[in-house]
């Protein structure tokens, strides 16, 4: 592509824990390879990791969805669909901003990854989601039917994931009766593998709405403590600088760019975190062993938890139930099944813009 008629794709991922933004990471990169300018958009950790990432680039507030999660993950639900309504203000003030960027030709096309007001007839939208089916217990009918209802608003909706087994989403990410134009573009990843030295028995990776990241911190630096384990605690809490502190045998950090955190997985022997789809197409990328301890209340990470350890791939339990005791499960475990699947290149993908 041309210089002089480089097109501009607005980058916006929900800011819902890390993982929207951080598999837009290898999004951005493609475009910026492929000839594009790109604009980001978003709020809270996941627009400031974004910036952090990719500090050359202009970016946009937009409205928080303020996604918060209860103390007793059994509420969950009820306060989610307390929340609808704010929610969809929040869409409708994103409609009202994306309209002003597009009318002042600021941007020439959208790649939306979870935020459902991102979008505008008259240029090419995408919408990023590995949920075409929302899991929500007895509602998930309904929750479901709600997001198919915004995924067809867009021109297209990309899913990371292979399109047939083995694939990561599971019924999350695949519907046979869904005919909207859905394309199964491999999964995302901002990680590569990499031998090296092994340097730390166990990586702890965080990430998520609070009270639950630091609920489920305390009590895993409460029971690694105990161990005669080499561990990184990685927090998953995005500051304006990198702190680093030792307790015991455990060395904390609040956060790590992607380039550190590529390095420490692949330095590490195991690694424990929630069962985040972000993670697991790092950690599937990465072949890495870990156990996975789903956000109670969360549907969606104790699917894809109960999922992989159904399969035997990759063992986990409920953060309730967790004890360091546990994690001599792994070994019982197959690991993860790659697909021969070849996804689309990014090249082919962004000639929809």
């Amino acid at each position: 592509m041309s210089s002089s008629i480089k097109k501009t794709i607005l980058v916006a991922p929900l800011n819902w824990g890390l993982g929207h933004a951080t598999r837009c990471i290898p999004i951005i990169n493609g475009l910026l390879k492929n000839g594009f300018n790109v604009l980001l958009g978003g709020d809270g950790a996941s627009l400031e990791l974004l910036k952090k990432e990719f500090s050359q680039l202009a970016f946009i507030v937009l409205p928080s969805y303020s996604i918060t999660y209860p103390t007793d993950g059994k509420q969950f639900k009820k306060q989610m669909l307390l929340k609808l309504p704010s929610i969809y203000r929040a869409a409708k003030r994103e409609q009202k901003i994306i309209k002003k960027l597009v009318a002042s030709k600021k941007i020439d096309g959208i790649i939306s990854d979870n935020r459902l007001g991102v979008r505008n007839k008259d240029i090419t939208s995408v919408y990023i989601t590995h949920q075409i089916n929302v899991l929500s217990g007895s509602t998930s009918t309904i929750s479901s039917s709600m997001h198919q209802k915004y995924i067809s608003k867009f021109d297209t909706c990309w899913v990371p994931d292979y399109k047939h087994e083995p694939s990561l989403s599971g019924n999350l990410g695949h519907l046979d009766s869904y005919k909207k134009s859905v394309n199964y573009i491999g999964p995302l990843s901002r990680m590569k593998h990499k031998t090296t030295t092994k340097e730390y028995d166990i990586l702890v990776v965080l990430s998520g709405p609070e009270p639950q990241r630091t609920l489920l911190e305390k009590k895993l630096l409460f029971g690694l403590v105990k161990t005669d384990k080499k561990v990184l605690f990685v927090k998953g809490v995005i500051e304006n600088e990198v702190k680093w502190s030792k307790k015991k045998n455990i060395i904390i950090v609040n956060y790590l760019t992607t380039r550190d955190l590529e390095k420490v997985i692949n330095a590490s022997e195991l690694v424990i975190s929630r069962s985040g789809y972000t993670t697991i197409m790092d950690l599937a990328t990465l072949s890495k062993k870990a156990f996975f301890i789903p956000t109670p209340g969360q549907f969606e990470q104790e699917y894809l938890a109960n999922r992989l350890s159904e399969k035997q791939i990759i063992p986990s339990c409920s953060q309730e139930e967790f004890t360091i005791e546990k994690l001599v499960e792994i070994d019982k475990f197959s690991g993860w099944h790659i697909s021969e699947e070849k996804p689309q290149s990014f090249e082919e993908l962004f000639s929809i813009f």
